[in-house]
């Protein structure tokens, strides 16, 4: 099979891990910088440039987003491009700004009765206190719509900390979620690696000392845990109500139950193939052999 791969960077982790699972399955791969593509959008015969070559309907079987969320604007256009041109996409440009929203896909999770932290969102509250409220009081946590990586995540431990952080970020003009923060959790979190219809690795994330983010970007620790039934169907349906392929859900085991805090549609390899020693990158092209067809290619999900 021909396989691109759509990153910034042939030598970060995960799209090298990608390429070498690829190649070593006998597939010619290539590494193309998205935001070095043009498209010419036409009915009859749509194409992608990239630097001095022509793209067209039988270039590639498939391609494999690695879309970073400052470019996902541009990188989804190119992605939906090559769809266009009957390309199979293993995470589908539709899916991939679905689950980037964060409001979006809170409210598609909380509609479909996955577990989620409870969660307000407002532009311009008339009264902060209210929504504080709403989501128990403090300590509560504040996110940035636009936020990843742990960026942009403020834990407000006074409900007066929190009414201070909420204005300041509403005064700026950034869009907020107020959720309550899960104290049972203790700064850990899950992340479910799905492909296809099922969990196939998982770790747990834990915050160091003094800090309750557990992003491994910010300098968390991960290790293998053992998920229960229900963490897998919440991983599994949250992946599916994106309509993605390929995600990395995190979860947090509540009182009530796992809660799904995110889904995300370009998840790192590193952490998880260290945490559990699993070839992950392998049953990512592995999934493209036994899916990827031309134009299969499709929007899933709703909303």
């Amino acid at each position: 099979m021909r396989i691109a791969i759509l990153s910034r960077n042939s030598k970060l982790y995960s799209t090298h891990r990608l390429k070498e699972a690829a190649a070593a399955r006998g597939h010619d791969v290539r590494v193309i910088d998205h935001l070095y593509c043009f498209m010419d959008i036409t009915a009859a015969k749509p194409t992608i440039h990239y630097r001095d070559e022509e793209f067209g309907r039988n270039h590639f079987d498939a391609i494999i987003p690695r879309i970073g969320a400052s470019v996902n604007f541009y990188g989804t256009a190119v992605a939906r491009q090559f769809e266009m041109m009957g390309v199979y996409c293993v995470n589908e440009s539709v899916a991939i700004t679905r689950a980037r929203d964060k409001l979006r896909s809170m409210q598609l999770l909380s509609r479909e009765n996955v577990g989620i932290p409870v969660t307000a969102f407002a532009n311009r509250p008339h009264d902060v206190a209210t929504l504080i409220r709403e989501v128990g009081g403090a300590p509560l946590v504040v996110k940035l719509l636009e936020g990843t990586q742990g960026i942009g995540v403020v834990l407000a431990e006074t409900n007066k900390a929190a009414e201070s952080v909420i204005q300041a970020f509403m005064g700026l003009g950034s869009n907020i979620l107020v959720q309550e923060y899960i104290k049972e959790a203790r700064g850990s979190d899950i992340r479910c690696f799905v492909v296809g219809n099922r969990v196939i690795a998982a770790m747990q994330r834990q915050a160091p000392e003094g800090e309750f983010r557990s992003n491994l970007h910010r300098g968390g620790t991960a290790t293998l845990v053992k998920l229960t039934p229900a963490e897998r169907r919440a991983a599994v349906k949250a992946t599916r109500l994106m309509g993605l392929n390929i995600a990395g859900v995190d979860l947090l085991r509540s009182s009530r139950g796992p809660l799904v805090m995110e889904v995300n549609s370009s998840p790192g390899l590193r952490g998880i193939e260290e945490a559990t020693g699993k070839d992950v990158a392998g049953m990512i092209i592995e999934f493209i052999e036994q899916n990827a067809k031309v134009g299969k290619t499709k929007t899933k999900g709703k909303g």
